[in-house]
């Protein structure tokens, strides 16, 4: 990929957007693309050439949602996408030429809500684009704002985690994921039936084992014992429930 010689960070508007993207590419031409892309879905759109300027884009007024890809000339995205993570739940679609399935675990692991390989169709993009962008603003329905199951707590509409009273740091997708079966509890959702109702997709475009590494950072963040989970169980060929 080629360096960016010109301004690397620019903001475009087009009078109609729906939301805030921050672009984080080092390809001028492929910036570019990616801009007038979802510039024509009605975004507003932030361009970055490096990791350092995306990190300076997010210390101000955060976007809604990262587009962040993974080859950089001088950086690792993966690393990238770590450093975000240590500051920022926003929300990160990663953008990568690399498609075998450690690289996708890798980027779910580190934190990533999805993950699109190249090459794709400006549709699916934007259709990806969307789909994330509706799961961060979708408030779960509820009987009650707050689901309580003792040590555990799901405050649906401050988003918020906690154990034992303690705030449970989750990203935008983990929260979703869990409050959905929460919303359900003993209820079994298979992992095609989980990605279609928490993240908008399917199977056909989408690796299932999402799913199953969400479910293992959550299990991570909420359990005492992950490997023998309370909350978050699997049931054997079929999928997960929530046990309240």
């Amino acid at each position: 990929m080629r360096a960016e010689t010109t301004t690397p960070v620019s903001h475009r508007n087009t009078g109609r957007a729906c939301g805030r993207l921050l672009v984080v590419d080092d390809d001028p031409e492929v910036r570019g693309l990616l801009v007038r892309l979802l510039e024509s879905e009605g975004y507003q759109v932030e361009e970055a050439s490096t990791g350092a300027e995306a990190t300076t884009a997010l210390s101000g007024r955060p976007p809604d949602l990262v587009i962040l890809d993974v080859m950089l000339t001088t950086e690792d995205g993966f690393d990238v996408l770590a450093a975000i993570r240590r500051t920022s739940n926003v929300p990160v679609i990663l953008v990568t030429a690399r498609g075998r399935e450690s690289d996708r675990v890798l980027g779910l692991k580190l934190g990533a809500d999805d993950y699109v390989v190249k090459p794709f169709s400006p549709a699916e993009l934007a259709a990806r684009v969307g789909t994330v962008l509706r799961r961060v603003g979708q408030r779960p329905t509820a009987t009650t704002a707050t689901l309580d199951f003792g040590d555990l707590t799901i405050d649906i509409m401050a988003r918020e985690v906690k154990q034992s009273d303690e705030l449970v740091e989750t990203t935008a997708k983990e929260f979703d994921l869990l409050a959905f079966l929460a919303s359900s509890p003993r209820q079994v959702f298979t992992r095609e039936q989980l990605l279609a109702q928490v993240w908008g997709s399917s199977s056909a475009w989408q690796d299932a084992g999402t799913v199953t590494e969400h479910v293992r950072r959550i299990r991570r963040k909420i359990e005492k014992d992950p490997d023998h989970p309370r909350w978050v169980r699997t049931v054997r060929g079929v999928g997960y429930r929530f046990e309240p």
